[in-house]
């Protein structure tokens, strides 16, 4: 299955029923909460790959591990997760104005309300795999778009901030706003994002240490400028 192929309505729900089932660890991501993480994976400061984010789908200090059946099981539910990230990738990078955020729907008093408490506790834990790379935007003029995934997505929030987030409709509006501003999130990070592995290129073959130093001093490499390296 090529990974450009967006999940089909089985296929979410296949997922969306494993994370959901006893053989996965009690604190395994639901389906709005890992569409929030990768989201937060997608258009943030830095690329990381999937060997690193994927265990924490599993539980949040990564340590964890579904019960697969076989192998054949890891390799499609894995497959699937990869997918529902590329939709994500794919949908920023070629139309990031219409990005939904996988929120959920509740009524109340008669209404529809959306409920976007745990794609955006999601969000949150993408952030927390490189906080202080999420710096330069809380510091910047655009922090003001972040605070609405603050105050539904971090652990704590201060005492008088509660009276923002202790209603229904409050966490509507919030959950709109956070919809609203992804684009804009996303755009500023598009210059700034910083790739995954970043290598260095060596223009001139690589000294041994017991080779005579490049600077001429006639000394060993490991008694001359190697020693100043090494200090």
């Amino acid at each position: 299955m090529q990974l450009d192929q967006p999940l089909s309505e089985a296929e979410f729900n296949t997922l969306d029923k494993f994370l959901l089932s006893d053989r996965t660890p009690e604190d395994t991501m639901t389906m709005d909460t890992l569409h929030g993480f990768l989201t937060a994976i997608a258009i943030g400061p830095e690329t990381i790959m999937p060997a690193e984010w994927l265990p924490h789908v599993w539980g949040e200090d990564g340590n964890a591990a579904p019960k697969w059946k076989n192998s054949k099981e890891e390799e499609n539910i894995v497959n699937l997760i990869m997918r529902f990230m590329n939709e994500v990738l794919v949908t920023f990078e070629v139309a990031p104005k219409e990005f939904e955020p996988l929120f959920c729907e509740a009524e109340h008093n008669g209404e529809t309300l959306v409920d976007g408490e745990a794609w955006t506790w999601g969000f949150w834990e993408g952030m927390e795999l490189r906080p202080d790379s999420w710096n330069p935007i809380w510091e910047s003029d655009l922090a003001p778009l972040m605070r609405p995934i603050y105050l539904l997505g971090a652990d704590e929030i201060e005492e008088a901030e509660l009276k923002e987030v202790d209603s229904p409709i409050l966490g509507h509006k919030l959950a709109l706003d956070i919809e609203a501003n992804l684009p804009a999130i996303h755009k500023f990070w598009v210059p700034l994002r910083k790739t995954a592995v970043e290598t260095v290129r060596r223009d001139e073959p690589k000294v041994g240490r017991n080779d005579d130093c490049p600077c001429g001093s006639g000394k060993k490499y490991k008694k001359c400028c190697g020693a100043d390296a090494a200090e």
